[in-house]
């Protein structure tokens, strides 16, 4: 078997208006987790747009079924 090398691509600059954020959870001697985030100021936006846009369709669903009864 023949050992193939790959070459790894340099980090990406982060956004220079990056919000981050890392978490890190011990849980007994055996366990541990470990999560990171990143996120700018439009994804905030666009999520926040996203959560509205979906309660508005689920509060029209529920609306419809309570007038169906």
């Amino acid at each position: 078997m023949s050992l193939v090398q790959e070459t790894l691509l340099p980090a990406p600059l982060p956004h220079p208006q990056e919000i981050r954020s890392d978490f890190e959870m011990h849980v007994g001697k055996h366990i541990s987790m470990q999560a990171s985030a990143r996120i700018t100021p439009a994804g905030v936006v666009s999520a926040g747009i996203a959560v509205a846009v979906m309660t508005l369709a689920l509060g029209y669903v529920a609306g419809s079924f309570w007038r169906r009864r």
